[in-house]
């Protein structure tokens, strides 16, 4: 399985993130995952719509879920991180060898991922519902759904890997496609599996699993196609897949993890926040999942051009281009406010528009549109946080987003909404989000002061050697 070229033992070529103008290679870049981001939010958002029609315990089950899926995400995101940063600064440094030796051991890792989740799904998928909750519909609707989404999660982490493969060399629309394959596929089947339409079975909660791994897999195998004939910048061997390198995997975790704890730190704040809601109220772990999937809509844009950005930033500090690097970030971070501010809006004048999506009952319209207000002041400062916290992992200071995501939401989001919630007021709980944001506002400031400050003198040092 090699993809080589005739030209492959050539001199290596000049990327085009190396030469493009920052402005429009950004745009290029991000523009398309951006797009397909969109996508993703969208058939996230439509899984939930087809779901709550059944019921508000199936919404419930899927929606309590997250934490599982989001740590299955959170390792196919981060292992992308570290090998996306990785390879592309190895061919800013026009290390061909080392850039191979990254795409082949990075397949190897998250197929070996695939194999690991799905041993998770099917242990620990009806332990998990039991932890939070007693109602029996919602345990067994859960168990349902993530036994089939973390059991066929080959189909996810294939389809993080060959697309970020295709991302880091700077063919994002070609990946674009791809994600809008899977979740235009995801969307279809979902209301033809659930609902048992065309003589097919009624599946329910099921059948939205399904429909979800089945656009994955599919997606996934295209993504394989279109790497190994339309991308040449990397060459893909079965034996190197079959042979990862312990150095190469090394380094893609050194990024990867912080990423991947970060990510999963995201899982831990939900199951705790899910804990405390239900306290209150099932309506309000409802309109939490429903928020959830809302802001995704808001938040997927902003990790596309996060990962449009990630690539150009690795390739031009690896070249010690640190011009191109500090407009890359500072067009990127403009834009990423900028969409949150829309988001932002959305939030504060359509609450009850946007529960609506989700057959809401007089309960959940009744805490809802509180809920979405207030959470959504934390999109005012997440943008820049986001940005800031991608460069410091993209230019090899990975703990500082480690730190960041730790302070926000274990030492400070979960305790403040704890406290919070022992005043008895539900709509009081909502302000742990933009309590945390202000503090992950100051650290990532002066952490990305930090980072650019040591990447200047790193290229410095370069430049100085090399003259």
């Amino acid at each position: 399985m090699d993809n080589r070229n005739p030209a492959a033992g050539a001199a290596p070529r000049e990327n085009k993130m190396g030469i493009l103008p920052v402005g429009k290679l950004l745009a290029g870049m991000a523009v398309p995952m951006m797009i397909s981001m969109l996508f993703q939010a969208l058939y996230n958002i439509v899984d939930s719509v087809f779901v709550a029609k059944i019921s508000q315990d199936a919404l419930n089950a899927v929606s309590l879920a997250f934490p599982l899926q989001s740590l299955m995400i959170a390792v196919g995101a981060g292992t992308g991180v570290g090998m996306n940063a990785l390879l592309s600064r190895s061919l800013g440094e026009k290390k061909q060898d080392v850039a191979d030796r990254t795409a082949n051991t990075g397949i190897a890792l998250f197929l070996l991922s695939g194999i690991v989740f799905a041993i998770i799904g099917l242990l620990v998928s009806r332990p998990f519902f039991q932890v939070i909750t007693e109602n029996q519909t919602i345990i067994d609707y859960g168990a349902t759904y993530t036994t089939i989404c973390l059991g066929l999660s080959i189909g996810i982490f294939s389809q993080f890997c060959f697309e970020r493969l295709l991302q880091s060399t700077g063919r994002t629309t070609i990946s674009m496609c791809t994600q809008l394959l899977g979740a235009i596929i995801n969307m279809i089947l979902d209301p033809i599996l659930i609902f048992g339409l065309f003589g097919l079975p009624r599946m329910e909660v099921a059948g939205a699993a399904v429909a979800t791994v089945g656009g994955q897999i599919i997606a996934a195998m295209v993504a394989v196609i279109a790497n190994l004939k339309l991308n040449p910048d990397i060459h893909i061997r079965l034996n190197d897949i079959l042979h990862p390198k312990a150095e190469i995997a090394k380094e893609i975790y050194r990024v990867g993890i912080p990423s991947i704890i970060m990510q999963s730190i995201g899982s831990v704040m939900t199951f705790g926040l899910n804990r405390i809601l239900i306290s209150f109220t099932e309506a309000a772990t409802a309109v939490f999942g429903a928020y959830f999937k809302l802001q995704s809509f808001i938040f997927m844009p902003i990790f596309g051009l996060n990962n449009g950005m990630v690539p150009i930033v690795a390739y031009n500090y690896g070249a010690a281009r640190m011009d191109r690097v500090k407009k890359t970030i500072k067009l990127t971070i403009i834009a990423a406010m900028s969409i949150m501010f829309l988001g932002f809006l959305a939030f504060q004048f359509l609450p009850v528009q946007l529960l609506g999506l989700f057959t809401p009952s007089e309960e959940m319209l009744a805490v809802g549109p509180v809920a979405l207000r207030t959470i959504s002041y934390s999109f005012l400062l997440a943008g820049f946080c986001i940005i800031a916290g991608s460069v410091c992992q993209a230019i090899g200071n990975p703990m500082y987003s480690l730190i960041v995501s730790v302070c926000r939401q274990l030492v400070v989001l979960l305790p403040a909404a704890w406290l919070l919630a022992q005043t008895g007021n539900l709509d009081l709980v909502w302000l742990s989000f933009p309590i945390a944001e202000l503090m992950s506002l100051a650290l990532s400031t002066v952490f990305l002061r930090r980072t650019l400050r040591a990447a200047d003198q790193y290229t410095q040092r370069l430049q100085q050697e090399e003259n």
